[in-house]
């Protein structure tokens, strides 16, 4: 049986808010089932799928976001964990350091707002570890607030949709003018925009190889109007990860989440050979307290 046919994209010559709408349009077929945009999930849940997105994949994130919140459903729970516990719980989404910070984040919301996930953006602003984006996309996506959430995936289809620009600039205050100029006037579906914008970005327009011809609003971009004129400058190089210090600190992590009590240095000196890079890793890891010094010299995870 053949698939059906690609939905027809939105009419030439949108602007403004008729963009949003045409995209939101497009979201209601084409969103992921995503666990943590369900209608019965609440803030706290949101928050922990935020802070294990930033620079991670969704597919990596789903089954730790799911046993994490099997776990610590509530900002109370994570808030009375170890970090130890918390570290072993995060796995290899990796930049571990997060897990802390998410712990820390649940500590202040017990003891600032009696464990709930405030609305307003500015004291999620103020909770540890939360930035502008975060903040957003929280009181959005889980207060149903409409707000202006600008990711990279976001500033890059603004950058192209409206600018006409193969890529974004660095992130600049005027991000958030440009995705509130977007918005359908409608709350509920201004807050649909801002996932759906996010979701354009992530299956569409991606920043190699755009799937333009799958767009919705093709017929409107600036960018494709212009014919898809190359980005400015040195093109980027793609970060590699073997041989970085980020692999050596994962090393020496999984040896200690792996441990039931501390363990020698000898046993991490054999996770890898250059004892200058492992030397240097290890000291990392202890001033961001993922790690503590027994005081007989070994090794092991914050208690």
């Amino acid at each position: 049986m053949d698939s059906p046919a690609p939905p027809l994209p939105a009419p030439a010559g949108l602007t403004g808010p008729a963009l949003g709408e045409a995209l939101v349009d497009w979201f209601a077929g084409a969103a992921r089932d995503l666990p943590w945009r369900r209608p019965d999930t609440d803030p706290w849940a949101v928050l922990v799928s935020e802070v294990m997105l930033q620079q991670t994949p969704v597919a990596r994130v789903e089954p730790v976001w799911r046993a994490w919140m099997a776990r610590w459903p509530t900002a109370a729970d994570l808030a009375g964990a170890s970090p130890a516990d918390v570290i072993r719980a995060w796995g290899k989404l990796g930049y571990p350091r997060r897990a802390l910070r998410l712990r820390e984040t649940a500590v202040a919301l017990v003891e600032r707002h009696d464990g709930s996930v405030p609305a307003d953006v500015t004291a999620l602003e103020a909770l540890p570890g939360v930035g502008t984006y975060t903040a957003r996309a929280v009181a959005c996506f889980g207060h149903g607030q409409p707000q202006p959430v600008v990711d990279t995936n976001v500033r890059r289809v603004v950058a192209r949709l409206v600018h006409g620009r193969a890529e974004a600039l660095p992130a600049r205050v005027a991000d958030l003018a440009d995705v509130a100029a977007l918005a359908p006037a409608d709350p509920t579906r201004a807050v649909r925009f801002s996932v759906a914008a996010m979701e354009l970005g992530a299956l569409v327009c991606v920043a190699r190889s755009p799937r333009c011809d799958a767009c919705p609003v093709r017929r409107s971009c600036a960018w494709r109007l212009a014919g898809s004129p190359a980005a400015d400058g040195v093109p980027k190089r793609v970060q590699r990860f073997a041989g970085t210090d980020r692999q050596v600190r994962g090393r020496l992590l999984d040896v200690l989440r792996a441990a039931h009590e501390p363990v020698a240095a000898t046993a991490l000196d054999r996770v890898w050979a250059d004892a200058v890079q492992r030397s240097r890793c290890l000291d990392s890891l202890l001033a961001d307290g993922l790690v503590e010094q027994t005081p007989d010299g070994r090794f092991t995870l914050p208690t």
